[in-house]
């Protein structure tokens, strides 16, 4: 993303970078290539969009760290809240979580996502 456009397209990324999001020991196959590609980071941290992508995974969270809406572009994702309740979601859903939210996060299909997060 630009000054000059709203539109957010892989033309105006940033190119892909690690990303360290996930404890190496959270992974469930040998893959482990986490990256992140941001379209937009403000200057203070409080706001945040880009391109997620990671392997399958799953990782208890006790205090979700951000606010966050994304899209899921491929892949599966299931997530558990912390009275159990799973919910399943694949492309084209939209997902929040609400910072210092409980849940345990399980990718089964190789994720890619859209994101933005507040702080």
């Amino acid at each position: 993303m630009t000054e000059n456009t709203f539109k957010i397209s892989l033309e105006f990324a940033e190119e892909k970078k690690p990303s360290r999001l996930i404890p190496k020991t959270c992974f469930t196959t040998e893959d482990n290539d986490e990256t992140t590609q941001s379209f937009y980071e403000a200057e203070d941290g409080s706001v945040a969009t880009g391109i997620w992508e990671c392997p399958p995974c799953k990782v208890d969270i006790d205090n979700y760290p951000v606010n966050e809406m994304m899209t899921i572009i491929s892949g599966a994702l299931i997530m558990t809240n912390a009275k159990g309740v799973e919910e399943a979601f694949g492309p084209g859903e939209v997902v929040f979580v609400r910072k210092g939210s409980k849940l345990t996060w399980q990718i089964t299909k190789r994720l890619r996502k859209y994101y933005m997060t507040s702080s």
